[in-house]
Order: C-alpha cells, then sequence, then structure tokens
C-alpha cells in the first residue's frame, strides 16, 4: 500500500511529506550545481509541433482545437517525451550552457519505475564531447546522491562480463540462444531478425540489474544502430558517441555526444518512422524546427537527460516511483 493511502478512491498523496521535502532540497541542489557552472536555466514547451522521434518513445497526441463546440477537429500538437529539440534551437540560437527541470509525458510508460508524466532535468553544453559529458554526469551524480565516484564501462566490455558475448560482433542467432539459454520472457515479442531487439532484452535482463551496485557506472559507446541523436565515430567497429548512468540497477539518465548535421538526422527519423510503422505504431513528424536550426549550424556539444523522479527514488530508498512524486498517474 502507498503512503497514504486508505481507500481505492484516497485523496492523499502517495509519496510522504518527508520525501517531498527531501525532493524539494534535491531541486535547490539542483539549481546551485548548474548555477555555479554557469549554466543559463531555461523554459521551453510542453506542447509543441514537433517531438523527439524515437522507436521506443511514445509521445501523447493533443488536438489544439480552434471550436470548443467541436474539440476533435484541430491541429496535432504533442506533449513533448522531453525538452530536446528546443534546447537545442537554443544552442543555435547562441546559448552556450543551459539546463531545464520540466515535465515531460511518454504514453505506455506504467511501472514501479514510469509514470506517463514525470520531472526530466536536461542540459547542453557548447564544447563538450563525450569525455566532458560524462565527467559533468559524474560530478552531479557524487554530488546530490553522495556514493562516491561513477566508473565507465563500455557496452562492450559490459555485455562480456554479464552475457560473455560482444554485441557489436554477435549474430542475431547467437543473441536469441543467449537469451533462450537464460529463459528470458517476451520471447515470441521479438522478431528473429531483430539485432537490437535482442540486445535491449538481454541488456534489461541480464546487464543493467548488476550496474551501479558498488559505485555508479557510466556506460558508453553503444552499438552504431542505437545512436539516437548521437554522434557515431569511425571505430571498428562503430560506436555510437552515447552514455547512461546506471546507479543500484537503475537507468538514470541518458546522453549524448551530441549529432550536429541535418541530413543525417533527417535519414534516422525515416529509420525509425519505418520502424514504428512495422511493429504497428504511429508515425512521428520527420520535419521540425530542430532540422531547420540545425541547417543553420547546431554547435558541437554534448547534452544529458536525466529522470528526477528517480533520483528522488534513490535519495530516499524507494522502491516505487509513485513513493518519490506527490500524485502519479492513478492519483492525477
Amino acid at each position: 500500500m502507498c503512503p497514504n493511502e486508505s481507500s481505492r478512491d484516497s485523496f492523499g498523496p502517495t509519496a510522504s511529506l518527508a520525501t517531498l521535502k527531501l525532493r524539494a532540497n534535491l531541486l535547490r541542489r539542483l539549481r546551485v550545481f548548474f548555477d555555479s557552472r554557469d549554466f543559463l536555466e531555461v523554459e521551453t514547451p510542453l506542447l509543441s509541433a514537433d517531438t523527439v522521434v524515437d522507436r521506443h518513445l511514445d509521445p501523447l497526441p493533443v488536438t489544439l482545437f480552434d471550436d470548443p463546440r467541436d474539440p476533435s477537429v484541430g491541429r496535432t500538437m504533442w506533449l513533448q517525451t522531453s525538452p530536446e529539440f528546443a534546447m537545442k534551437r537554443l544552442l543555435a540560437a547562441g546559448a552556450t550552457a543551459i539546463y531545464q527541470i520540466t515535465r515531460s509525458f511518454r504514453g505506455g510508460e506504467r511501472g514501479s519505475l514510469h509514470n506517463p508524466e514525470f520531472t526530466i532535468v536536461e542540459w547542453y553544453r557548447v564544447g563538450d564531447a563525450l569525455d566532458a559529458g560524462m565527467q559533468l554526469l559524474a560530478e552531479l551524480t557524487e554530488e546530490l546522491l553522495d556514493v562516491g565516484a561513477a566508473e565507465r564501462l563500455t557496452y562492450r566490455d559490459a555485455f562480456l562480463a554479464h552475457v560473455g558475448i560482444d554485441p557489436h560482433t554477435v549474430t542475431c542467432e547467437q543473441l536469441v540462444e543467449a537469451a533462450r539459454k537464460r529463459n528470458l520472457p517476451t520471447l515470441s515479442g521479438l522478431a528473429l531478425d531483430d539485432r537490437d531487439g535482442w540486445l535491449d532484452l538481454l541488456l534489461v535482463e541480464c546487464v543493467q540489474p548488476q550496474l551501479g551496485r558498488q559505485t555508479p557506472t557510466i556506460l558508453y559507446d553503444y552499438p552504431a544502430s542505437q545512436a539516437a541523436l548521437a554522434r557515431v565515430r569511425d571505430d571498428a567497429p562503430a560506436v555510437a558517441e552515447r552514455f547512461e548512468l546506471y546507479v543500484q540497477g537503475i537507468e538514470l539518465a541518458n546522453g549524448y555526444h551530441e549529432l550536429v548535421d541535418p541530413g543525417v538526422l533527417r535519414e534516422r527519423n525515416q529509420t525509425v518512422n519505418r520502424q514504428r510503422t512495422a511493429e504497428g505504431k504511429y508515425a512521428l513528424p520527420e520535419e521540425s524546427r530542430l532540422l531547420s536550426a540545425m541547417q543553420r549550424g547546431l554547435p558541437p556539444c554534448a547534452g544529458v537527460a536525466l529522470g528526477f523522479d528517480r533520483l528522488v527514488m534513490l535519495a530516499t530508498g524507494v522502491t516505487d516511483i509513485s513513493q518519490a512524486m506527490a500524485f502519479p498517474i492513478d492519483r492525477a
């Protein structure tokens, strides 16, 4: 039973007042951290014509009607899955170091670590590459959670240690066999040739629970096929300059050495929409104001998005995201 819950229609918060006070203190400390490093706090729209085009992130559509007598007719807008697109437009307009603490929305996400509406902390700094991006994330984690310095671990080394395979060279058949040997769930939900799908399954079930147990772990150098909005580095094999932070087996943040080439972004948007429609999902807008900004010139930078509610979970020791916020979706 959640705190303060006495019945299904209870009006009270699901987080204790002590947790809410600690949450407020963490927000103050976040602002001090970024303000002391000369970051500018910004605000961008929650509702936009543009949205991040991602295979696994499903934005909530909103009909922006003109006539309240016919609210089903109007322009389709999107509640943001993250403020990424708009913040990068600010960078293209001359901002150099910015952060934002805001609400984001993702459909189809409910569980002990997910709520459809959540608080996200996102930041970007011009001139930072992969190493500087990981370093700033490590400093923030140590400052807010008092958990010591973060270790860095490549995606490849993590798979070798916990699955016994090289994720960059393994075949789909070998991935399927590795999952079957471990009796992993949802085997029927993945196509046999969905390489990234099988890698994600093994990451979530076998690798992620082992990460960040003794000290925070920053996982980096993801497969190039999982670049999202990160640059791809021409190693052998090529890797995405993407990194994620794990603490006590929980994914806390996702960062990129950011892609700045609009042509590559347009190609990735098209690829993702083909994947989404093949999976029975709705397509997302491929053209955006971000593409226009990138054509003008998005400066080299690194950016990170951090789940603040999960940060509160880790700081307080609660085990369900509903205990880290006042009113989750079932109480909204």
